[in-house]
């Protein structure tokens, strides 16, 4: 349970069925089904693919009652195959339809800003009650506290920057503050009663208002000695090499501050091709290590040797060798002090030649470059990291 980044912000453990959040378990990765939850066969059979291909909380969306008494039917078929992966019912209109998931799935999202209705925010308005609103937010939130509670249901307060309530723009305006105030208010309540099985997300299609929430969600925790995990997602993304970049400036910055304990990256594609893209960014994050890492020169005119194809062979022969961190240098120049950190490397020696390292470790000198792949397995096996 030791968290392999050493900065991360310590947030309190927030147990989701079987596989607990925070604390110093490792940031896990969640996606979403974008099938029609009333076809049981279907929504199954994606989470499947989903989980297999490393999700570890599968989130469905719940829009009515029917799909929300469904979600039962996709459970106990997901454990007749063996499958016991948490499940997060998506709610976002219907105060019923959220106290109902909660008595099947192990958390719930719900978003303050369609959470509370318009009316209430227009009301208290219009007869100049401040408080009004938060009264309706107490009394329309704690019949959810309390079947959570009678089912150990966890509840993420997921605030999407689209979909403020009027009532937070017209006090706060579309801003990072008024995604902070929209959460607080939320975790204020849930704390009046008691409820502290809580995750929090704060989410922008627009980097810069994302990162900016949750920094200032997280500064404000600690001034009101709160603790909560925090969700981690760029809304909207996109598809391709664009979503991906989109969602690793986003999440990654924030990983980096040590801030997230779950992250969707949210692709328009199908989900299972999330997961990759999710793991990819936790490892160049260096918060959760699920294979090799390698860190190579981009080669120069000092480069003598063809390091795109000794390269491209050390990756296919060593890419399962999780934990590890392999370098493929250019020179000598740079070469040995870049892979600093590395616990592997070769380095360009000369004409078609290459050193082999052990850390910062000279170990083998001017080995031909087609003999670069062998001779550092080889060094890696006597070493006894080698991993079949």
């Amino acid at each position: 349970m030791t968290s392999e980044n050493p900065f991360r912000y310590q947030t309190r453990v927030v147990n989701i069925g079987n596989l607990p959040m925070g604390g110093d378990y490792p940031v896990r990765v969640q996606s979403m089904t974008n099938t029609d939850t009333l076809d049981t066969k279907a929504t199954v059979s994606q989470a499947i693919r989903m989980i297999e291909a490393g999700c570890e909380y599968i989130r469905i969306a719940v829009p009515y009652m029917k799909e929300t008494e469904n979600l039962l039917e996709i459970k106990k078929e997901l454990h007749r195959r063996g499958y016991s992966t948490p499940i997060i019912a998506d709610v976002h209109f219907n105060a019923q339809i959220a106290e109902v998931a909660a008595t099947i799935a192990e958390k719930v999202r719900i978003n303050p800003g369609n959470y509370i209705p318009l009316r209430v925010a227009r009301q208290e308005s219009s007869d100049n009650k401040p408080g009004f609103a938060l009264d309706q937010l107490d009394q329309r939130l704690s019949p959810l506290l309390k079947i959570c509670k009678e089912h150990g249901t966890a509840i993420r307060i997921g605030v999407n920057h689209g979909s403020l309530s009027e009532r937070i723009m017209n006090l706060f305006g579309d801003t990072p503050l008024g995604m902070v105030e929209s959460a607080l208010e939320f975790a204020a309540v849930c704390e009046s009663h008691s409820f502290h099985n809580l995750v929090f997300s704060l989410k922008a299609s627009n980097i810069r208002m994302m990162i900016a929430a949750n920094r200032l969600f997280v500064a404000r925790m600690q001034q009101a000695g709160m603790n909560y995990p925090i969700h981690l997602g760029v809304t909207e993304a996109g598809a391709g090499e664009d979503g991906r970049i989109k969602s690793a400036i986003g999440i990654g910055s924030l990983l980096a501050d040590g801030i997230g304990d779950t992250i969707r990256v949210s692709l328009t594609e199908d989900p299972e091709f999330e997961i990759p893209a999710a793991y990819s960014i936790l490892q160049s994050a260096g918060v959760r290590i699920t294979k090799t890492e390698f860190i190579a020169c981009p080669s120069c005119g000092r480069t003598q040797y063809n390091i795109q194809d000794v390269f491209q062979h050390i990756q296919e022969k060593t890419s399962h060798l999780k934990g590890l961190k392999i370098a493929v240098m250019g020179c000598v120049v740079n070469g040995p002090g870049e892979m600093a950190d590395a616990h592997y490397g070769i380095v360009g020696a000369g004409s078609g030649k290459i050193h082999v390292y052990k850390g910062q470790k000279l170990v083998k000198k001017n080995i031909d470059e087609a003999m670069a792949a062998e001779a550092l397995i080889e060094l890696i096996k006597e070493s006894g990291d080698w991993v079949d």
